[in-house]
């Protein structure tokens, strides 16, 4: 199945590398995907091995607490759709710095937009590397080592975006949202059948669960909050982070430059919406279902929370389910890091290389195409470099925290201030951006996310960091970190007057909300 799942991925590859040719389809698949394919890919690209295996496993293990994140994943797209998809569509080109560079300095503010979707796509990215690795290692393990298991992620996802560019990444991503749903679909049946498909009968098993701990026996109420949050102020932290960190997601913004028209925008957020919102309600089903059907202690023996959502595949549906969730979950993992990788390597190429280098001029035809080409494969090695490196026990869930917080912390600030706020100046956006990036970094290296990981799990060279206890106590620095980047952005503006930025305001809101003037689809 994994075999099948990869040779497929590889032909969509081989046909979308025909079509390639020229900045516009190798960025934005030509601006031809319409809505519900674009809502298939958008869903593709969020539902990660952080939702599947991720909040499966959390709910399975932490019960009510656990499915506080699938509410916290879905909630954030109204953010998207309500302030940031339709402005983003009309302003901006290839990426997130195209909306911000339309009326501040475009060089200062492209540098530092560029430095902070490689750092957030890169976070992200380890995080799936080290859920495949691990998710290999379980099934295969005799086969294949970690290290090669992550060695062949990162080779295949450098040849879905080096070859294949957008239009590849669009298609392996509706694939893997298709089959993923269907899964999770017959997951979710086979596991209702089990309690004869009552609702009372599903939720009235979770009341009285049992774990042992040591030699003691606890029984736990997996429907009641505390489990996971002792301390009020993480949920909030956490919350935060989730909700605004979407809207501020690269490889989730550039997806929308892949439609023809904001409204075609609007109309795929809604489809990505409907099928997220599906999902999420079945993870209930999945992680309740793992906690009752297979318990805490059988989980935590067999892999960990990650393999809940494989190992009660099994459990329901025997040997070859168990292959298919599997073959699911990879997919899921490939096609996101191919999400994340287009959108490093064409901000790199786009605002860095063209726009900051060479002073937005295209130095020979396909330049930027060819830059964005040799981007991935940098940003593949160093993503397999770095997964490696921290070794298969890594904790990967402050990765994909660390993502949400950094996104909400430095680009949300400046996206919604920028679309939003005649005022404001590249003076703000640089410190906002910069500011939200060292705040949000800095207080997850002093957090008990990092500085109580288990020192035999970490990779030598990043020991000494671990040594102390933590500075701040809270695992998600959302709290802190986001009010900064706000702060930071409102002071910096008010520092400064830029009357060029304030002039082209209302040509960015006549664009940003009617489309005059925007990219338009290629032609056939």
């Amino acid at each position: 199945m994994f075999v099948g799942f990869v040779a497929a991925t590889l032909v969509i590859t081989y046909f979308s590398a025909r079509k390639a040719s020229g900045s516009n389809a190798y960025f934005a698949a030509g601006r031809r995907i319409t809505g519900w394919q674009n809502g298939l890919a958008v869903a593709g690209d969020y539902m990660s091995a952080a939702s599947f295996l991720g909040i499966a496993g959390m709910i399975a293990l932490s019960g009510y607490d656990g499915f506080l994140y699938s509410v916290g994943f879905l909630v954030a797209y109204l953010t998207v759709l309500l302030l940031v998809a339709e402005p983003l569509r009309n302003a901006g080109k290839y990426t997130m710095a195209d909306v911000l560079a339309y009326r501040l300095s475009p060089r200062p503010v492209r540098a530092i937009a560029s430095l902070s979707t490689i750092i957030v796509s890169t976070f992200y990215m380890i995080a799936q590397m080290v859920g495949a690795g691990d998710l290999v290692k379980a099934l295969i393990g005799s086969v294949i080592s970690y290290n090669e298991a992550v060695c062949i992620v990162g080779v295949l996802m450098i040849v879905y975006v080096v070859f294949g560019g957008m239009i590849a990444t669009t298609w392996v991503q509706i694939v893997k949202a298709i089959l993923l749903m269907s899964g999770s679909v017959f997951l979710s049946v086979l596991v209702m059948s089990k309690f004869h498909f009552s609702i009372s009968e599903f939720f009235g098993s979770l009341s009285h669960i049992t774990s042992h701990k040591g030699d003691a026996v606890i029984t736990s109420d997996f429907l009641t909050p505390g489990m996971k949050f002792k301390n009020p102020l993480d949920f909030i932290s956490l919350s935060l982070a989730l909700v605004f960190g979407t809207a501020g997601l690269p490889h989730i913004l550039i997806r929308f430059y892949t439609v023809p028209d904001a409204k075609t925008a609007r109309a795929s957020v809604v489809w990505a919406m409907v099928l997220i919102g599906v999902f999420y309600i079945m993870t209930t089903f999945f992680g309740f279902g793992a906690a009752s059907l297979l318990g805490p202690d059988f989980i935590g023996k067999n892999g960990g929370g990650n393999m809940a959502a494989p190992l009660l595949a099994r459990e329901v549906g025997g040997n070859l389910f168990f292959a298919f969730i599997s073959a699911v979950a990879f997919a899921t993992i490939l096609a996101v890091v191919a999400g994340l990788t287009i959108s490093a390597s064409s901000s790199f190429a786009h605002d860095f290389f063209t726009n900051v280098i060479h002073h937005g001029k295209e130095q020979k035809p396909g330049e930027e195409v060819r830059v964005a080409r040799i981007t991935a494969f940098v940003v593949g090695a160093i993503s397999i470099v770095l997964a490696i490196g921290l070794g298969p026990n890594a904790n990967v869930a402050f990765l994909v925290g660390l993502a949400f917080a950094v996104a909400a912390s430095a680009n949300l600030p400046v996206i919604l201030f920028s679309i939003f706020w005649k005022r404001f100046n590249t003076a703000g956006a640089v410190s906002g951006l910069a500011v939200g990036l060292i705040s949000s970094i800095g207080l997850i290296i002093i957090s008990p996310t990092i500085m109580t990981i288990d020192a035999a799990t970490v990779a030598p060279a990043a020991r000494h960091l671990i040594q102390h206890a933590p500075l701040f106590t809270l695992t998600n620095p959302g709290i802190i970190s986001i009010p900064l980047g706000f702060l930071a952005a409102i002071i910096g503006t008010l520092c400064s007057r830029e009357p060029s930025a304030e002039e082209k305001f209302t040509e960015l809101t006549v664009r940003a909300n009617t489309g005059l003037g925007s990219e338009k689809a290629t032609a056939h």
